[in-house]
């Protein structure tokens, strides 16, 4: 399927107590969260959780940085390597989440592959398991993106293939744009240094999902040139590597305080002493006429104040054109000025509702 660019809408009250749009990624079972440090990946990435189970999902939310993010964003004890369910929606849909750790999935591996068992502990007593989780080159990456391979294909059955599906969606918090292509090639990178064995499988098998329409890589932005900037270089490097890309989340999104018709009279008096004068005289009479008392310098004020939100108006204009120019669907998330306390995280949520993403 092919998504093209669009300009979408805040939320409205249009969703209140009725169906949500179809879904624009229906079949992915992977979506994989990425966005410049800053932009508020963990914060979508919840969201983009919390929607998916208001659809009546079993979700799993997966963090691999261990910054215990996803744990502050649901005001929740810290997240461990044990799955734990930390909210039930109403239509039946669940979020769970995970603290992937390197040295536990390492341990894990062993046990899987190798039948190591106790051996495991005797391997971490001689530092051996340290080595290879912060020491080794790529092993970590190796081995947090396989545990959220696992979780994809879970199944009740206790095996791979048997019984029905773990988790209807997983929902992957990555790392940020800068390593993002790094982190998600680094089996690929595996595979052609083993070349049998089940090291080789099991990297085959990682590539070829993160390669697969089962699988959505989002990037979040701000409508700021650097985050716009890594968005674009990271939808190309992950075009590049051949990974499917999916929508590109604008967060934090604020509407213009003035219209069309004040951000053009604005910009005029930027560059005219005689529009500025006359804005002067527009802005005290208005001012007047709702019983402030003015001075030059209250006036003076205001218009500085309008003309750095108009630059930034034209600035973020600017950056939704490069954003089209990547040729992936774009969302928008409003900012939210007490952040997702309160209900805010519901309402980003409903925003994706609304708008299709999932």
């Amino acid at each position: 399927m092919t998504h093209q660019p669009s300009r979408v809408k805040p939320l409205s009250a249009s969703y209140a107590g009725g169906m949500p749009p179809s879904p624009a990624f229906p079949g992915v079972r992977l979506h994989v969260v990425t966005g410049k440090g800053g932009t508020g990946k963990t914060t979508v990435a919840a969201a983009l959780a919390m929607a998916l189970a208001r659809r009546g999902r079993k979700v799993l939310l997966v963090e691999v940085e261990e910054r215990q993010g996803i744990a502050q964003t649901f005001d929740v004890p810290p997240l461990s390597i044990e799955e734990v369910r930390i909210l039930t929606d109403r239509s039946g849909g669940q979020v769970w989440g995970l603290s992937v750790d390197a040295k536990a999935a390492l341990s894990e591996y062993l046990q899987t592959f190798y039948r190591l068992g106790r051996a495991s502990s005797a391997l971490e007593k001689v530092g051996a398991i340290d080595f290879a989780t912060t020491i080794a080159p790529g092993v970590r990456d190796v081995l947090l993106i396989g545990k959220v391979y696992e979780a994809v294909g879970r199944t009740t059955g206790g095996r791979r293939g048997r019984g029905d599906l773990a988790w209807d969606a997983v929902v992957l918090d990555a790392p940020p744009t800068g390593r993002i292509g790094r982190f998600l090639n680094v089996n690929a990178e595996v595979a052609d240094v083993a070349r049998v064995g089940p090291i080789r499988s099991q990297a085959d098998s990682i590539t070829r999902l993160l390669r697969s329409p089962r699988t959505a890589i989002h990037a979040v932005t701000l409508l700021e040139e650097m985050p716009v900037q890594e968005t674009v270089d990271a939808i190309a490097e992950i075009e590049r590597l051949g990974m499917p890309v999916g929508a590109i989340v604008v967060n934090q999104v604020r509407e213009p305080l003035l219209g069309e018709t004040g951000l053009a009279r604005v910009a005029k008096a930027a560059g005219s002493p005689r529009s500025r004068a006359a804005l002067t005289t527009q802005v005290t009479a208005a001012l007047g006429e709702t019983g402030v008392r003015t001075t030059p310098a209250l006036v003076d004020g205001l218009i500085v104040e309008a003309t750095e939100h108009a630059d930034r108006v034209a600035l973020e204009a600017e950056q939704r054109e490069v954003i089209a120019g990547a040729g992936r669907p774009a969302y928008d998330l409003p900012w939210l000025p007490d952040g997702v306390e309160g209900g805010g995280l519901r309402l980003l949520a409903d925003a994706l509702l609304e708008q299709g993403l999932v």
